[in-house]
C-alpha cells in the first residue's frame, strides 16, 4: 500500500503574526553577533601612531577599522586597540594607501556596524508598525460584520455533496406524494402554466418531532436539483428590531437570484407565533420578522419560482395570517410511522450495520409503537454500542430487545439495591399493576414486569399493545386506570393502608389526570353530558395560566365529583381483582425475588398454572379482524 503523506496543519493569523515577529528578533540578534565588537578586553591600549608605524613596519597581520575603534593583531599574536576623534579621517591614516603589504589583512566594519544600527534601531517600529496593521485588520473584520449584521444567515447545501432523495427516506408515503406535486413543478413549471395552475408557495411539514420533517424537506431539494437554503427559524431574531426583517429580505433575495430554489425554515413556531398575545407591541422585533415573511411571501411579485417550505411541531401556535391561502396554503402532515413503516425505517437505518441473520424485523417494529424515526436511529445505535461493549461481531435480536427497554423505559441502575423489605414491597407493587391489566378486557397485554431499577423508577410493568390504535375508548380509560391503582392497591392489601408508601405517587397523578381529561375534555360522563368545560387556547402563558375556564363554582364541584366517582369506582374493581387472586400474587412474588424479571410467556404461564380464566383483550380480537 502507498504510504499516506502526512497533513501539515495550517497556521491561523494570529501564529503567522507570532512567527513573522521570532523572526525579525532572531535576524536583529544575528546582525548583532556577525558584527564586530566595539573592542577586545585583552587588547592593549595604545595610540594610532603607534598601530600606524607597526603597520608601516609590515609588523602587522590584521586591522579592523570600526567608526571610532582600531584593533591591529601582529605576527607575535600581540592585540592592539586604539581609539581614534571623531575628526580624525579613516583615509588619513595610513591603512588605505596604495603600496599597502599583501600579508596585512584590512577590515573595514564601518558599513556592517552602520546597517546593524539602522536594522536594531527599525525593528521596534517595525513592531509596532505590525501590530498597528493586525489591530485595523482586526477592527476592518469587525466593521464588516457589523455591515453584514441584517445579512441572512441561511446556508446553501451543496446540491452533489450528501444529496438526498425520496429513495432515503422511509415510510412516509402519502407526504411523499403530496411533495411530489413540488418537485414536479420545479422541474417542470411549463406544464403547470399552460393550464393556468398555481404550484403552492408555501408548503408547511408539521408532526411530532423526530418524524423527519427537515429529512423530507431535503429529499424534495435533492429530486428537484434545485438550490436548497436552510435556516432556524430562532436565527431571525435579535436584539435590535428591525434585524429579523432585514435577514428576511436578504433571504428572499438571494433565493430569487438563484430561482427556481427552495427555502427552508426549520422550526418556524421561534418567528411565527400568533400576533396580539400583548407580548411586546408594533415595535416588537419577532412581529416585525413575521410582517415582513407574510409580505415576501405574498407580495406584488408573482411567478418568481421560489417555494417556501417550513417545519412545526406546533402548528396550532402559527399565526393565522402564515395558514391562509396564498402562503402555506399547503400543509402537509407526518405523523408517527405505523408498524409497516417502522419495519422500512428499521431496515433503512440498519443498511450499514452488521445485523446477525435470521433477526426478524417485523417482531422488532411490532415492539415499538409509537417510535419516530429518530427514536428508531437511536434504537439501532444503541444495539450497535451494546454489541461492541460485548465484543460481537455483529447486532443479535438480543442487543435490539435490551436496546428497546433502554430506550422506552430507561437505562438499568443495578447499583441501586433495594433492601429486602423495599424490594419485596416493589414486587408486590409491579405485580398488581401487571394482574389488574391482565385481567381486564381493554388494556394492553403484559410485556414484561421487572424490579430492577431503571431510570427513576424502582420496578417497571411494561404494557405493550397489539396494534397501533389512534381512537380510545372510554372503558380503555377505565381499565387504564384501574391498572394504575394497582400498584397503591396492592401495597395496601398486602401490607396494610398505614404502611403505604410513595412509590405510586406518579400512578396516582396519571390515573387523576386520565380521570379529569374523561370529563372535562372529552365529554365522557353523564353529570355534564357532553359539554366540553376545559379548553387551552393560550399557548404563550403557561398551560395552567393559559387555560380558559368558563364555569362556574357549582360545575367545578361538579367536575370534582365526578373525577372523584371515576378513581373510586376503579379502585374498588382494582381491589376485588387483586383480592380474588392473592395466593397467586404470593407465588409470582416469590418467584420474582428470586428472577426479577418476568417476560410476556412466563407471566402468562402462572395464569394456565392455576387454570384462571383470563378475558380476551380486545386489542386482540381487533387485530384478527
Amino acid at each position: 500500500m502507498k504510504p499516506k503523506t502526512p497533513q501539515v496543519p495550517k497556521l491561523g493569523k494570529s501564529n503567522k503574526f507570532i512567527i513573522v515577529i521570532v523572526g525579525l528578533l532572531l535576524l536583529a540578534g544575528l546582525f548583532t553577533i556577525l558584527s564586530p565588537l566595539a573592542g577586545d578586553d585583552k587588547a592593549e591600549s595604545v595610540s594610532i601612531t603607534k598601530i600606524v608605524s607597526l603597520f608601516d613596519e609590515q609588523k602587522l597581520v590584521t586591522v579592523s577599522v570600526d567608526d571610532l575603534t582600531i584593533v591591529a593583531e601582529d605576527t607575535e599574536g600581540n592585540k592592539y586597540k586604539a581609539t581614534r576623534s571623531s575628526t580624525d579621517s579613516i583615509a588619513e591614516l595610513g591603512f588605505y594607501k596604495t603600496g599597502n603589504p599583501a600579508n596585512v589583512t584590512i577590515e573595514d566594519n564601518r558599513m556592517n556596524k552602520l546597517i546593524a544600527g539602522i536594522f536594531s534601531s527599525l525593528i521596534p517600529f517595525a513592531f509596532i508598525l505590525i501590530v498597528l496593521v493586525f489591530i485595523l485588520k482586526q477592527a476592518q473584520g469587525n466593521a464588516n460584520s457589523a455591515f453584514s449584521f441584517g445579512q441572512s444567515k441561511a446556508k446553501l447545501n451543496d446540491k452533489e455533496k450528501n444529496k438526498t432523495t425520496f429513495k432515503d427516506v422511509a415510510g412516509a408515503a402519502e407526504a411523499k406524494e403530496d411533495l411530489g406535486d413540488v418537485v414536479d413543478f420545479l422541474k417542470n413549471p411549463k406544464k403547470y402554466s399552460k393550464m393556468g395552475a398555481k404550484i403552492p408557495k408555501g408548503v408547511l411539514l408539521y408532526g411530532p418531532p423526530g418524524t423527519g420533517k427537515t429529512l423530507l424537506a431535503r429529499a424534495v431539494a435533492g429530486e428537484a436539483n434545485v438550490p436548497f437554503y436552510t435556516i432556524s427559524g430562532s436565527e431571525f431574531v435579535e436584539m435590535f428590531v428591525g434585524v429579523g426583517a432585514s435577514r428576511v429580505r436578504d433571504l428572499f433575495k438571494k433565493a430569487k437570484r438563484s430561482a427556481p430554489s427552495i427555502i427552508f425554515i426549520d422550526e418556524i413556531d421561534a418567528v411565527g407565533r400568533q400576533r396580539g398575545t400583548g407580548m411586546g407591541g408594533g415595535h416588537d422585533e419577532r412581529e416585525q420578522t413575521l410582517n415582513q415573511i407574510l409580505t415576501e411571501m405574498d407580495g406584488f411579485e408573482v411567478d418568481t419560482s421560489v417555494i417556501i417550505m417550513a417545519s412545526t411541531n406546533r402548528p396550532d401556535v402559527l399565526d393565522p395570517a402564515l395558514l391562509r391561502p396564498g402562503r402555506f396554503d399547503r400543509r402537509v402532515v407526518i405523523d408517527r410511522p405505523n408498524m409497516q413503516e417502522r419495519e422500512e425505517i428499521l431496515v433503512a437505518h440498519s443498511k450499514n450495520k452488521p445485523i446477525e441473520k435470521g433477526v426478524d424485523v417485523t417482531s422488532i417494529a411490532k415492539k415499538i409503537p409509537g417510535f419516530t424515526g429518530a427514536d428508531i436511529e437511536n434504537l439501532l445505535n444503541e444495539s450497535a454500542i451494546l454489541a461492541v461493549k460485548r465484543n460481537r461481531k455483529d447486532i443479535s435480536l438480543a442487543e435490539m430487545n435490551e436496546s428497546i427497554e433502554k430506550v422506552s423505559l430507561g437505562p438499568q441502575r443495578k447499583s441501586s439495591r433495594l433492601n429486602s423489605y423495599e424490594k419485596k414491597l416493589t414486587a408486590y407493587h409491579e405485580l398488581g399493576h401487571a394482574l389488574v391489566g391482565h385481567m381486564l378486557p381493554h388494556c394492553d397485554p403484559v410485556h414484561k414486569v421487572s424490579i430492577i431499577s431503571r431510570g427513576m423508577a424502582l420496578g417497571v410493568t411494561w404494557f405493550l399493545p397489539t396494534e397501533d390504535v389512534k381512537l380510545q375508548s372510554k372503558q380503555k380509560f377505565l381499565d387504564d386506570i384501574s391498572s394504575l391503582l394497582g400498584g397503591r392497591v396492592a401495597e395496601e392489601v398486602f401490607y396494610g393502608a398505614d404502611n403505604i408508601t410513595t412509590g405510586a405517587s406518579n400512578d396516582l397523578e396519571r390515573a387523576s389526570e386520565v380521570a379529569r381529561n374523561m370529563v372535562t375534555h372529552f365529554g365522557m360522563t353523564s353529570a355534564l353530558g357532553h359539554m366540553v368545560v376545559e379548553t387551552r387556547k393560550n399557548v404563550f402563558l403557561g398551560r395552567d395560566l393559559g387555560e380558559s375556564k368558563v364555569y362556574g363554582n357549582e360545575t367545578a364541584q361538579v367536575i370534582d365529583q365526578e373525577v372523584r366517582t371515576i378513581l373510586d369506582k376503579a379502585y374498588a374493581i382494582t381491589k376485588e381483582i387483586i383480592l380474588k387472586h392473592k395466593d397467586l400474587m404470593d407465588k409470582m412474588c416469590a418467584d420474582l425475588l428470586i428472577k426479577e424479571e418476568f417476560s410476556e410467556e412466563d407471566f402468562a404461564q402462572y395464569f394456565v398454572s392455576a387454570k384462571v380464566k383470563i378475558p380476551v383483550k380486545i386489542g386482540v380480537e381487533r387485530a384478527k379482524d
